[in-house]
């Protein structure tokens, strides 16, 4: 990794097939030990069940109410400031239960790539 200052200005949000919107924060080449990006779930929507392969996930809630689901726990709301730990293979979802959109960044590591994560709807 080198020294460098990633400007949110220069991110472009997308929408995902798993039903949620990402902003890639920092995903490169160059810094392969973690990605952060930034995930927006609208009221009422709840994400595709998946998981990824070698990667550890970390939800770092930033705003709005959420609905987790990891693994074989119970479905759990989560808060600003809460941090859901997710290990690599864990399947995982998480529903907007608020009325303003759900924000959190997705913090992965190693970094994350498209070809390590398996959809668990199709």
């Amino acid at each position: 990794m080198e020294p460098c200052i990633h400007r949110d200005t220069d991110s472009v949000e997308f929408y995902t097939p798993e039903r949620c919107y990402i902003t890639e924060l920092s995903n490169s080449s160059g810094d392969k030990d973690v990605s952060i990006a930034r995930a927006r779930v609208t009221p009422g929507v709840t994400t595709c069940w998946h998981r990824l392969h070698g990667i550890s996930e970390r939800y770092c809630i930033l705003s709005g109410r959420g609905l987790v689901e990891i693994g074989e726990l119970p479905p759990e709301e989560v808060l600003p400031g809460d941090v859901v730990c997710i290990p690599p293979l864990c399947r995982q979802r998480i529903t907007n239960i608020g009325t303003g959109d759900l924000l959190f960044l997705a913090v992965c590591s190693p970094r994350f790539s498209n070809d390590s994560y398996e959809d668990l709807e199709s």
